[in-house]
C-alpha cells in the first residue's frame, strides 16, 4: 500500500525511510510514523505509536542518512551513525511466540516481523545495516543528481550507473535542460 504522501523512490525500506525528510519533515506526529509503516508494508494495520518511538525513529532515520551521505561522498561513516543503527538491530531479530495452533494444542513459533512499530523500525535498521555493511550493496547507494533533488535511492540498473531518483521526476528534467542548452548553443553558432 503506497501513498502519494511520501516519496517511494528509494527502492529499499531504509532509503525510503531516509527520504521521509528531504525538503521538509513528513513524520510530524506519532500517527504519521504509524501510517508510514503501514504504507511501507512494515505493519499490517495502524498501531498506536508513542511519541518516544517517533523521536527514536527520527534519530534512526538521521543515522541512516548520515551513513548514506558519507558513503556516497567516499568518507568514513560516523561511528555515532553506526552505533545508532546497530542499537536497533535487537528489534530485528526473531521473537518466539507460544500460541494455540489450529488443532488446539500449543505451538511454538515466531512472531510476525510486523508485530510492533519498534520491530518494524528494527527491520528498517537491518536493511540499513545490510546496505552499509555489504560491499556489493553499499556500492549501489546513490543520491539523486537532479538539480534541487536529494532523494536517496538504491541503483538496481544492470550497469550500476543510474543518476536520478526516477526518470519521470528528475531524469527527464535534466535531459530536457541539456537539450535546451544544446539548442541555444546551436542557434548561436
Amino acid at each position: 500500500m503506497r501513498t502519494d504522501r511520501w516519496p517511494w523512490l528509494g527502492g529499499r525500506p531504509a532509503l525510503d525511510f531516509a527520504n521521509t525528510r528531504r525538503d521538509a519533515e513528513t513524520l510530524l506526529t506519532a500517527e504519521d510514523l504509524g501510517e508510514w509503516l503501514v504504507a511501507a508494508e512494515l505493519l499490517p494495520a495502524p498501531m498506536r505509536v508513542r511519541r518516544a518511538v517517533l523521536d527514536d525513529a527520527r534519530a534512526l532515520r538521521e543515522a541512516i542518512d548520515r551513513g548514506v551521505v558519507a558513503l556516497v561522498a567516499g568518507a568514513t561513516v560516523p561511528a555515532g551513525a553506526l552505533e545508532a543503527i546497530d542499537g536497533w538491530l535487537v528489534h530485528a531479530g526473531t521473537r518466539p511466540r507460544l500460541a494455540t495452533g489450529a488443532d488446539g494444542l500449543p505451538r511454538l513459533g515466531e512472531r510476525p516481523a510486523a508485530d510492533s512499530p519498534r520491530r518494524a523500525l528494527g527491520t528498517i535498521a537491518l536493511d540499513a545495516a545490510t546496505l552499509l555493511g555489504v560491499p556489493e550493496q553499499r556500492a549501489r547507494i546513490r543520491i539523486c543528481a537532479g538539480e534541487g533533488c536529494a532523494m536517496r535511492f538504491y541503483d538496481r540498473s544492470p550497469a550500476g550507473m543510474r543518476r536520478w531518483c526516477s526518470m519521470s521526476r528528475c531524469g527527464n528534467v535534466a535531459k530536457a535542460r541539456r537539450h535546451r542548452v544544446r539548442a541555444r548553443e546551436a542557434a548561436r553558432a
